[in-house]
């Protein structure tokens, strides 16, 4: 065994121990309130940290704030994938805009060129007559 086997281990406190811990402390007269944290082996910042939750009114916050490390992975995958998915979505609304682009360019090309087979063998005879 490691040096840390013989770690004490944190506490943790759920909702309900903690709401009840609370509301007898708080019905409680002054003396006895030590008696109540020395029996439940409690900090009188626990009754703080508790009560400043309570008062938030955040029932989340009565409970545990640990989160396991699957949790944690899985939360940091889906922030990555999600900034993949923005990427690839801004790349792709580029390439439509640039397909756009060549498409206008393409039409105005043909137009450009039929106009000039419109125009045929004059414009022709005007391009020799240039060249002299």
């Amino acid at each position: 065994m490691g040096p840390r086997a013989n770690r004490p281990k944190r506490r943790s406190f759920s909702a309900e121990y903690k709401a009840q811990i609370l509301a007898e402390y708080e019905a409680a007269d002054r003396g006895v309130r030590g008696s109540i944290l020395r029996r439940e082996g409690l900090y009188s910042s626990h009754i703080i940290e508790w009560r400043r939750a309570a008062q938030a009114g955040a029932a989340a916050g009565l409970a545990p704030a640990t989160r396991d490390r699957r949790e944690r992975e899985r939360d940091r995958e889906v922030a990555q994938l999600r900034a993949r998915a923005e990427k690839a979505e801004a790349e792709l609304a580029k390439h439509k805009a640039a397909l756009d682009l060549m498409g206008k360019a393409h039409a105005l090309l043909e137009t450009l060129s039929e106009s000039a087979d419109l125009a045929g063998p004059v414009a022709k005879v005007d391009e020799r007559r240039s060249k002299r």
